[in-house]
């Protein structure tokens, strides 16, 4: 470490020297303008990088290195949200027709991933997509809505017995990944880029904040799905009308508690995130409530009931820690704001 001692200039400025070393490196002359950007912990950053650098990040995958397609795709996936904007696969022969399936697949279940070349034995993709007209507001709010809307539609289906609809439930799952990949991409891109997090307003702690909760969202999206599936097998099975107005009526519970949890970020509202966690807390006795009647009912209609109110249990005990995700940063704002006011 190099340390270096505080001078006083002109009776009120603080004044440091640079290394040298670093000055020449950074190839900075007299009077260029230096970014100075204070980090959570009252860390300064100094770079002389003010604009944020979209320059193209390269990553080659080899077949030879990658002959698992489902190992490709995973790759794939990784070096979307690490940041890369240039992907390329490459093969010595004939890129086989299963690889251009699992490219295809990548492109549709990522945003922003485009074919830019194609030969037969390269594929190169090229990310469209500028980080900044991204807000992560704007996508925790999409995948909300989204994630809403299947629990909301698996509880109609089964209340009205609409199979169709409950079978539609499963099919948008798929949006609610892409949407997760790319809160993950963007905190990662935020976190190694400090002119993004500005020019996004967006600091590496209230960017991880995001990513846990996209995180939850996407497992609240996949109880969507456990849900639907549970419902149909419901309705198959013609189950008695006084159990779906059972499980129905918790499921709503559930549901207002996920809503007010959400609702609670959007207003920075530490009283209103614990008393969603205290919501959530009292809802649990429904739950065992609810489990204690199923062995009453057909093995079958059992295993589908339990099913339904073991991700219902999970909708409540998800929307319990996104209450508490916000309260952590809230708390960790709060005191920033002492430190630094």
């Amino acid at each position: 470490m190099d340390v270096r001692k505080v001078q006083v200039t002109g009776g009120s400025s603080f004044v440091i020297s640079l290394p040298k070393d670093w000055i020449r490196q950074q190839k900075i002359e007299k009077n260029d303008p230096i970014g100075v950007i204070t980090l959570g912990n009252g860390t300064l950053l100094l770079t002389p990088n003010l604009a944020y650098d979209s320059s193209i990040r390269v990553k080659v995958f080899f077949l030879k290195d990658y002959s698992d397609p489902e190992m490709l795709f995973r790759a794939l996936i990784g070096a979307y949200i690490a940041g890369f904007t240039t992907i390329r696969v490459a093969s010595a022969g004939r890129i086989p027709p299963k690889v251009r399936q699992v490219v295809r697949k990548f492109t549709q279940m990522t945003i922003g991933q485009e074919v830019a070349e194609e030969s037969d034995n390269s594929i190169i993709l090229k990310d469209i997509l500028n980080p900044v007209e991204m807000p992560f507001e704007t996508t925790i709010r999409r995948m909300y809505m989204i994630v809403k809307a299947m629990h909301e539609d698996a509880l109609y289906a089964l209340e009205q017995g609409r199979r169709e609809l409950a079978e539609d439930v499963a099919a948008r799952d798929v949006d609610v990944g892409r949407l997760y990949w790319l809160i993950h991409r963007q905190s990662s891109l935020v976190t190694a880029n400090f002119a993004l997090s500005a020019k996004m307003d967006v600091d590496t702690a209230k960017a991880m904040m995001y990513y846990q909760i996209a995180r939850i969202l996407e497992r609240m999206g996949d109880h969507a799905v456990a849900i639907s599936d549970a419902v149909i097998a419901l309705i198959d099975l013609h189950v008695d009308h006084a159990a779906v107005a059972k499980v129905t009526a918790v499921g709503e519970a559930s549901l207002d508690i996920f809503n007010r949890g959400m609702k609670a970020i959007y207003a920075n509202s530490i009283p209103e995130a614990n008393s969603v966690i205290e919501a959530a807390n009292a809802l649990q006795p429904e739950y065992h409530t609810l489990s204690a009647t199923v062995p009453n009912t057909k093995i079958k209609e059992a295993v589908a009931i339990t099913a339904v109110v073991n991700s219902l249990r999970r909708i409540s005990e998800y929307s319990s820690d996104i209450a508490e995700i916000l309260i952590n940063q809230m708390v960790n704002s709060e005191e920033k704001s002492r430190a630094f006011g």
